[in-house]
């Protein structure tokens, strides 16, 4: 049966468990507003990638990390729009695996959902990593684990509320993400235009070809930027799945994915070059923000801090959105079966308490991993690395389901209003560059450690598939799950024509 990550609202998207879901009180649906969804929306697009990892790339691949970030973007719009592509073709489908299992198979939602899950551990692990990083610019004294231990226990005590709660959180966590991009544009825009003056020289747009030009470090340096850059575009396919999940998904979908290349022009690219012409390339260093040095260095001290803190919310949001993202997996895959069943207990405020708890406590190996390396730059690094990979693997399977839906359902494709630009050799493209970022990972000996790990993942996953795909019950639920696909598909076509309200259609099914 296919794996159903949580959707917009919270809910895991699982359309063999309607008749369970309604039997819930009402706040169980996760509800999210339009305010929340599109401010999520936007704030995914600025990840802890940007904050933190800027300042490797840059110092890797000098000006040229804007086109780093310009093709990481290009290609994964393909990406995105494959997805719309599919969501929009049944509007039953709530999530890239719902897709992957009916098209390519029911290992393909398995494996598709668990590594998903498994990408988010990751990447929240990652966050308390940076989270500690920040925590110590701020206060040098403080031990590393003891920002760890506080963002966990925070978090947690967030996500055990409503998820109102939640949303509210992160409504607010992602405009201040935006305004500080906004402020740190118009800030730089001002030191440029008005000539300033530091240690480091004239803040100009000549910074960005005056020391070595746009290649400083030829095309091993270009190559090195991809690294982490990649990792900053991880869970840009939430923006698809929110979206999927509104009222209107045919207007709200497109309008969601057609934004990702502005997005990435002002947030990264346009942040990127105002970064490296107040300041030239050369004095940026893996492990620190470049956010942070642009004010510290326009001696705006108490600015400076403030950035410091909005980077860290900016970490706190991310780690806060893998939690619940990971909560919701898990109690969603316990729900299905493919997970014990004690993760599919609700609290009393209708919570998965207990997929909560256990997400928290993957969480605790970034503490871990604070004092396994040399530093928390090095932890970032290997974590993230990892994070990117496994991300790979869910973007390539959302490019082969499109592969298999041109191939088994050319009607669909035929009467799509929301076509992928490019069709099948666009993914091919997608798929090269794929492999070229996997091989950028071989070039550097701390990329190649985490990059050779990860397979140990899916090896694992593969004698659980083995286990499970034999089990009778399992292959009886894949096959209720492709009855509803097809039953639901029939019904919205019938009441498409005749004129039928989804409410009656709804009453109908039950």
């Amino acid at each position: 049966m296919a794996i159903h990550p949580p959707t917009s609202n919270g809910e895991p998207a699982r359309n063999g468990a309607r008749t369970a879901v309604r039997s819930e009180p009402p706040h169980l649906e996760r509800q999210l507003t339009n305010r929340h969804i599109q401010l999520i929306a936007i704030g995914g697009a600025i990840g802890t990638g940007l904050f933190m990892g800027s300042g490797k790339t840059i110092s890797a691949a000098g000006p040229s990390v804007i086109f780093v970030y310009m093709i990481i973007g290009f290609m994964l719009f393909f990406v995105m729009r494959a997805m719309g592509e599919l969501l929009l073709s049944n509007l039953n489908y709530k999530s890239f695996s719902d897709f992957a299992a009916d098209l390519l198979g029911p290992w393909a939602g398995f494996f598709t959902g668990w590594t998903y899950w498994f990408c988010w551990v990751i990447t929240g692990i990652a966050d308390v990593i940076a989270i500690a990083g920040y925590s110590k610019e701020l206060w040098p004294a403080l031990p590393l684990w003891i920002p760890g231990l506080a963002t966990i226990g925070i978090l947690l005590l967030l996500n055990l509320a409503t998820v109102k709660a939640f949303g509210e959180t992160e409504f607010w966590f992602a405009l201040i993400k935006i305004v500080a991009i906004a402020a740190l544009i118009i800030v730089g825009l001002f030191m440029i235009f008005t000539g300033f003056q530091s240690d480091t020289g004239t803040a100009s747009f000549t910074n960005l070809w005056s020391h070595g030009g746009f290649f400083p470090n030829e095309f091993m340096g270009f190559v090195a930027g991809f690294q982490i850059a990649v990792f900053a575009f991880v869970g840009i396919e939430l923006v698809g799945t929110t979206a999927a999940e509104a009222k209107n998904p045919e207007k709200t979908l497109p309008k969601a994915i057609n934004a990702i290349p502005v997005r990435v022009l002002l947030f990264y690219v346009g942040a990127l070059v105002i970064l490296m012409a107040v300041t030239p390339w050369t004095q940026f260093a893996a492990g620190h923000s470049p956010f942070i040095g642009m004010f510290s260095l326009a001696g705006l001290g108490a600015a400076a801090t403030v950035v410091n803190l909005v980077v860290l919310t900016s970490a706190m949001s991310s780690a806060n959105s893998g939690i619940y993202s990971t909560s919701r997996m898990v109690f969603g895959l316990a729900q299905e079966g493919d997970a014990p069943g004690i993760f599919s207990r609700l609290s009393t405020r209708k919570v998965p308490s207990n997929a909560l708890f256990l997400s928290c406590v993957l969480l605790l190996s970034g503490v871990v991993l604070m004092y396994a390396g040399q530093d928390v730059g090095k932890a970032f690094e290997m974590v993230t690395t990892v994070s990117a990979v496994c991300f790979i693997f869910v973007w390539s399977i959302i490019l082969a389901s499109y592969i298999s839906f041109r191939r088994r359902r050319p009607q669909l494709h035929a009467a799509s209003n929301f076509k992928m630009p490019g069709g099948i050799p666009a993914v091919w493209v997608v798929y090269a560059f794929f492999a070229f970022v996997l091989w950028a990972l071989t070039t550097q000996p701390d990329t190649l450690i985490a990059l050779l790990v990860t397979p140990t993942w899916f090896a694992v996953l593969g004698v659980a598939w083995a286990v499970l795909r034999r089990r009778p019950a399992h292959l009886a639920r894949f096959e209720v799950f492709r009855a509803e696909l097809r039953n639901d598909a029939a019904v919205a076509a019938g009441r498409s024509a005749a004129g039928v309200s989804a409410e009656e259609v709804e009453q109908a099914r039950k």
